[in-house]
């Protein structure tokens, strides 16, 4: 058996709690994880609320969570590259807020040495679509970019990711998270009324604008860029369909999510964490990551390395 953070129905944080039950056990192709680490995404509290990913279906009690850091326990007798003892990093759409989570081996990929555990466990979710975004998009050196939300989980990655390819980011944010915009290398400006303005002001041109928090901002992006082809939502799909902008549906896979890792190996990337909470304090985090004008990630602290 195991501690689990799982749901019975639908509805506000309190209904997710910490329960027992059985242990995964591994299919052929499948990796064993005791899990170290798990990040709380936007995309959990969605689920929680009633929301259900394409594809995938849910089943009470549901256990949350679709990133974590951990080391290889099991592994099936299809799966080579990997062995029990192995320090990783993965993805799976539920079942990632556990002591323990089995998933494919295609989902999981070894963690750098000198990654943090919490790093690892938090990066794959907001990392990858924003590592997707700047592929559809088309981010190039020399370039100037505004990211809506560029404090938050996957603003912040975008943010640095853009600046590493030898772009200029120009990112809102609440006055309180400017310091760490300036410290990842953006241009920080004020969010909401006026800030079209502040943005005209700040830059003679955007050629790019991504949009990680919603709240209409697609408008003041398309009176900033000709090619709406070039301005992409991950949270307002309904208005980038009206405008004709692009939505972002991270591609998750193992190729990207080691390229990620690598980048935190050798410096060039960070996830920072804002707040840790354990796994009894899930539905915190929940209210937490809902409550908007956060700074980077949450994370749910579950295990020990050993």
């Amino acid at each position: 058996m195991m501690r689990a953070a799982a749901m019975e129905r639908f509805g506000p944080p309190e209904v997710l709690q910490t329960v027992r039950v059985p242990t995964p056990q591994v299919t052929a192709d499948q990796v064993l994880v005791r899990v170290i680490n798990a990040g709380v995404q936007l995309t959990d509290a969605a689920i929680r609320a009633g929301w259900t990913p394409p594809g995938a279906k849910v089943h009470f009690p549901q256990i949350l969570g679709n990133e974590f850091s951990g080391v290889v326990i099991e592994v099936g007798h299809q799966v080579s590259g990997l062995a029990p003892g192995d320090e990783v990093a993965g993805f799976n759409v539920f079942g990632c807020y556990a002591e323990y989570v089995a998933v494919p081996r295609s989902q999981v990929v070894r963690k750098p040495a000198h990654v943090r555990w919490e790093t690892a466990g938090a990066l794959s979710a907001s990392g990858q679509t924003a590592h997707t975004a700047m592929e559809d998009l088309r981010v190039a050196a020399g370039e100037v970019i505004l990211v809506h939300g560029a404090a938050g989980g996957v603003g912040s990655m975008f943010t640095q990711l853009a600046i590493n390819r030898g772009a200029t980011v120009i990112g809102t944010a609440s006055s309180r998270n400017h310091p760490y915009l300036s410290s990842l290398g953006a241009v920080p400006i004020e969010y909401g009324a006026g800030q079209l303005g502040r943005v005209r002001a700040a830059a003679p041109r955007i050629d790019v604008a991504f949009d990680a928090a919603g709240h209409q901002n697609l408008r003041t992006s398309i009176e900033l860029v000709t090619d709406r082809r070039r301005v992409a939502t991950i949270v307002d799909m309904a208005l980038a369909q009206e405008l004709g902008c692009r939505i972002i549906r991270s591609r998750r896979s193992a190729e990207r999510l080691t390229d990620l890792l690598n980048r935190i190996a050798e410096g060039s990337l960070d996830v920072h964490i804002r707040h840790r909470y354990s796994l009894e304090e899930v539905a915190q985090a929940h209210h937490d990551v809902e409550s908007g004008h956060g700074r980077g990630k949450n994370v749910l602290e579950i295990g020990h390395a050993q």
